[in-house]
């Protein structure tokens, strides 16, 4: 039996980028889901055009564009939630790869890894390569974790995502759902993804504020998981 799957794509001011994204998508996904986080451009527009489902999240945060899909899925949720960038970065075809293991009950959580064999130079800027790595360290250190990235690119049962009780509105979505993982014991796999240049500038690691944000956001959420009672 084929697994009901929800793509939910967090976007703001990816016009140039999120029709190139929603068309990429395998016919195996069930709804695709842009929440648009407050554009000024033709985002929504080209979205719906493409066929997706179209939310508006006025607050500007990834994770309250997140937060968004995930309470309008709740009326008819699906079994598999997978979450991608609208940048055109991720690349959406491989979406088969990123759900495969929990459709085969290999694992609850995937997450694509963005393998510095598969990623296009300059893909990632270096202070996203220093961040990334420093949070993986800590993490296996602190937590024993075995992840090698802080990707946007992932896959997760319904059940288990609202089990994780997600609460960042901005830039700790991904690392705290990471860490969330870790403590509910969830079992969980990286899968090498291929990562290219987005389309469009960064609203977070191509500004000093974004960058020094994310950062602090995240390592705020390891310290916080490492201060509290560990489970």
């Amino acid at each position: 039996m084929m697994s009901k799957i929800a793509v939910i794509i967090p976007a703001f001011n990816e016009a140039l980028s999120i029709g190139q994204v929603v068309e990429a998508l395998p016919n195996q996904v069930n709804e695709v889901i842009v929440v648009d986080n407050n554009s000024t451009d033709t985002t929504q527009i080209i979205a719906k055009e493409k066929g997706a489902t179209v939310l508006f999240e006025p607050k500007k945060g990834y994770g309250y564009a997140c937060l968004k899909g995930i309470h309008y899925l709740a009326s008819d949720p699906p079994e598999i939630v997978v979450f991608l960038d609208g940048d055109y970065s991720d690349f959406p075809e491989d979406l088969n790869e990123i759900v495969t293991p929990i459709i085969n009950k290999e694992a609850r959580f995937v997450m694509g890894s963005r393998t510095k064999e598969l990623r296009e130079k300059g893909a990632l800027t270096p202070q996203q390569v220093f961040g990334n790595g420093l949070a993986c360290f800590l993490m296996r250190i602190l937590y024993r974790a075995k992840f090698t990235d802080l990707g946007p690119f992932r896959a997760i049962g319904w059940k288990d995502l609202l089990s994780l009780e997600m609460q960042d509105k901005t830039y700790g979505w991904t690392v705290e759902m990471q860490l969330k993982i870790l403590r509910r014991k969830i079992s969980y796999v990286e899968i090498p993804v291929r990562y290219r240049k987005r389309i469009g500038s960064s609203k977070v690691s191509g500004t000093v504020k974004g960058t020094i944000m994310a950062g602090y956001k995240i390592l705020t959420w390891i310290g916080k998981f490492y201060f509290s009672k560990w489970n």
